[in-house]
């Protein structure tokens, strides 16, 4: 699959935004999918992650409870929805997929995914 990310924006604390992942190709139900991000300065870390099912999803510790990560498997689109954002949380957001069988456990780590979108910016002000 390709992935196309989109939904970043310049927000202040506290506003809510909704990014999105498109991805094209015929066999997007059959991957895992996460989202992961880099701020200025920062390494690129794990956001959240959702199975090929959608049955299972993981967040860092530091978005658990403002983030939330599905699946729509009809329109080929992962979502993340951020609530109560925070200056931290300011970096390129990137989309990620790797495709994997019905049992593998939640992957949370950038090795284990092979395909990468082009990464959209999100900017809390304070």
């Amino acid at each position: 699959v390709q992935l196309q990310a989109s939904g970043g924006g310049v927000v202040r604390h506290g506003d809510s935004l909704k990014l999105s992942c498109a991805a094209s190709g015929r066999t997007f139900d059959r991957h895992a999918l996460a989202w992961f991000r880099q701020g200025p300065g920062k390494e690129r870390e794990f956001v959240a992650a959702i199975t090929r099912s959608g049955g299972t999803t993981k967040y860092s510790d530091s978005v658990k409870g403002r983030f939330t990560i599905s699946r729509d498997n009809a329109k080929k689109t992962v979502y993340l929805q951020m609530n109560s954002l925070k200056p931290e949380d300011t970096g390129v957001y990137y989309c990620a997929a790797r495709e994997t069988i019905l049992t593998m456990p939640i992957l949370d780590d950038a090795t284990d995914y092979f395909r990468w979108g082009q990464g959209t910016l999100v900017t809390v002000s304070s």
